[in-house]
């Protein structure tokens, strides 16, 4: 299957934003090393992507608030058959097929973003002086030529970590020092935020209950920052700068919806520290009302009764009646003599 639709797609977007910022007075020559209309091309094709997105993302959110009410039902199938891997994933379908829930939502915008990444990959490593082709996917020459030669602090946005001194030169990069630290900075970057967005959602959603759900959320969580370290190296600068722009826009964008619209309560919840101070203050029968809400906010003190202790002591170690005191006072002895 071909995959020119994308890259025609990709290009048309990129160069139409990268026209505005020329239109507008963004300078062709660098400034700080930077050519900024062509990094505000990529940073806008990113904005453009995840508005026309936006739609799936909300469905990912719903599908991850349909999972998470289903969590109850799932624990109980999971103790229903424990031990039958088998019946419990036959189960678990029929529960996803009921209740109209869909476990591999949630990484939906991800799978509909590869395409994306893929073509504008395929795109900017198109950008070589030495290709003859130069108005392939609707470029102009010249349009092919100032990307070419567009720059990141003197770095070359199709040059990459692992170019070698040939390419490098090829591409009129200045230091090939340089663009190592700044394309391996941006690698580091990109990882961090990779990480970072996974470990936001699942703070705020909690870990899944059923074993394929939260395989899915550790993959999400390490595997694929981890697998950037490797992969990273071979993607061009203007790649990296995409990812992690997309990245820093699915940290807002998430933050944003999980503050308007907050997760329910993971019924799974192991730190349960909302349910504990119920139940101590249940236990106390309301003895000390201001214990539980002190519990309530640092959640882990379950020794905080330790003060009324001294009061069970004490009446434990009084006298009791026929005993002879440890130390006779005077009014102890009085007391003794019904006894002859």
């Amino acid at each position: 299957m071909s995959l020119d639709w994308i890259y025609y797609a990709i290009s048309w977007i990129l160069l139409r934003w990268h026209a505005l910022w020329d239109s507008i007075g963004i300078p062709e020559t660098p400034v700080l090393g930077t050519n900024w209309s062509w990094i505000l091309a990529i940073v806008f094709l990113v904005v453009t992507l995840r508005v026309i997105l936006f739609p799936v993302f909300v469905k990912q959110i719903k599908s991850q608030r349909a999972m998470q009410a289903l969590q109850p039902k799932v624990k109980e199938l999971q103790e229903k058959h424990k031990g039958d891997r088998e019946t419990l994933q036959k189960e678990m379908m029929e529960l996803y097929r009921t209740e109209k829930a869909n476990p591999l939502m949630g990484c939906l915008p991800m799978f509909l973003q590869i395409p994306v990444f893929l073509g504008l990959f395929h795109v900017l490593r198109r950008l070589s002086p030495d290709k003859t082709n130069t108005t392939l996917y609707g470029w102009t020459a010249e349009q092919f030529h100032s990307a070419t030669a567009a720059k990141l602090f003197t770095a070359p946005l199709p040059a990459q970590f692992g170019s070698s001194g040939a390419d490098l030169q090829q591409l009129g990069a200045s230091s090939g020092a340089t663009v190592k630290i700044i394309a391996g900075v941006l690698v580091l970057i990109m990882m961090a935020t990779t990480y970072l967005t996974s470990r936001q959602m699942i703070l705020k959603t909690g870990w899944a209950e059923d074993p394929q759900q939260k395989m899915i959320q550790r993959l999400m969580l390490y595997g694929i920052p981890a697998s950037l370290l490797i992969s990273g190296a071979l993607f061009p600068i203007g790649v990296v700068i995409y990812w992690v722009t997309n990245n820093l826009f699915s940290l807002a964008q998430q933050q944003w919806v999980l503050r308007k619209f907050p997760p329910p309560q993971m019924a799974n919840a192991k730190s349960g520290s909302a349910a504990r101070p119920a139940s101590g203050a249940a236990a106390k029968g309301g003895a000390n009302p201001v214990q539980p809400a002190s519990r309530g906010l640092f959640g882990r003190k379950q020794a905080e009764p330790e003060p009324q202790s001294p009061v069970v002591d004490t009446k434990a170690l009084a006298p009791k009646p026929g005993a002879k005191p440890v130390n006779p006072k005077k009014g102890a002895r009085p007391a003794n003599k019904p006894k002859g």
